[in-house]
């Protein structure tokens, strides 16, 4: 027999912030929870499904109108799909806040604020269209832009990628440093080999150099003409090769450890505890059988 369900949801040691928001235990908020915050039920495949379409659309009108010609054309179309967009979005970011038990620690969090932001230039432009000294309207309307962002929440391979760089982010630094103080050594040497009439007129202008010629991007307003400059060009655009590499074997490890245990959003009916193994049976928490697994997609651990 399975244990009585407790009052509040218990701490997922698999996902600590998992119930960060809180669950509803009961009603139309936890449907509704169901099938914006879960992904592994039909209405939610649905409801992501859609949400990427709308945000898409959006993004497509926004380009559209930032064309002068399409502008002139079909300005009044554009300003009515945004409005609609603008509607769809709010009700999306109030659903979010109602079906939660802490309303307030959604708002804060990361995909919080770029809901907020999906659907706040709008309401600015036209507050504020007059206020040119402060702010240009033509800037608000670029930021609807940041709905793109909105994307990283109903796609489990975002959610992969960004736990992989958290996960690395000390690796990365690391290695971000050594290429610091690499560039700003063979900087401060092409200073002294080219000197400012070969065009390295100061060390910062040197480490310019140095980054654009490691990166091999090499834009060319900046060469060496000396014999040693050009063989100590020559060595930093192969070291270049080489350390291109370090970053991306940093992530992908990551991510293929990462992988090897991936969950699913499914949660269990009695206790609400979330983020089980996709052949997981029972709860691991309560030991109820927990609803069958629709193979969607998973999150990461």
């Amino acid at each position: 027999m399975p244990e009585p369900a407790p009052s509040t949801p218990p701490l997922n040691p698999a996902r600590p912030d998992a119930p960060a928001y809180g669950k509803p235990l009961a009603g139309w908020r936890l449907r509704l929870y169901t099938i914006i915050f879960e992904a592994d039920t039909r209405a939610g495949q649905w409801f992501d499904r859609a949400l990427v379409a709308l945000i898409l659309a959006s993004v497509a009108v926004v380009m559209a109108d930032s064309v002068a010609s399409l502008h002139a054309r079909w300005g009044a179309w554009f300003t009515a799909l945004e409005w609609g967009f603008t509607a769809l979005f709010t009700f999306e970011y109030l659903a979010r806040l109602a079906c939660v038990r802490h309303p307030l620690r959604y708002a804060r969090s990361f995909f919080g604020v770029i809901d907020l932001l999906a659907v706040l230039p709008t309401y600015l432009a036209l507050l504020v269209p007059g206020v040119h000294a402060l702010i240009d309207v033509r800037v608000l309307r670029l930021l609807r832009v940041f709905r793109v962002f909105k994307l990283t929440a109903y796609m489990g391979e975002f959610q992969s990628l960004g736990a992989a760089l958290l996960a690395s982010r000390r690796k990365i630094a690391v290695f971000l440093m050594g290429v610091l103080m690499i560039v700003l050594v063979m900087g401060t040497v092409m200073y002294v080999v080219e000197g400012p009439d070969n065009g390295f007129t100061s060390i910062p202008v040197a480490v310019y150099w140095a980054i654009t010629t490691m990166t091999t991007v090499g834009f060319g307003d900046i060469t060496p003409k000396t014999d040693l400059g050009r063989l100590i060009s020559s060595m930093m655009m192969l070291l270049g090769w080489g350390t291109l590499a370090v970053p991306t074997g940093i992530v992908t490890s990551e991510m293929t450890a990462r992988r090897q245990g991936a969950i699913t959003t499914r949660s269990c009916h009695e206790c609400l505890t979330e983020g089980h193994l996709p052949e997981a049976v029972f709860c691991h928490h309560c030991g109820a059988r927990l609803p069958p697994w629709r193979h969607s997609r998973s999150v990461p651990v």
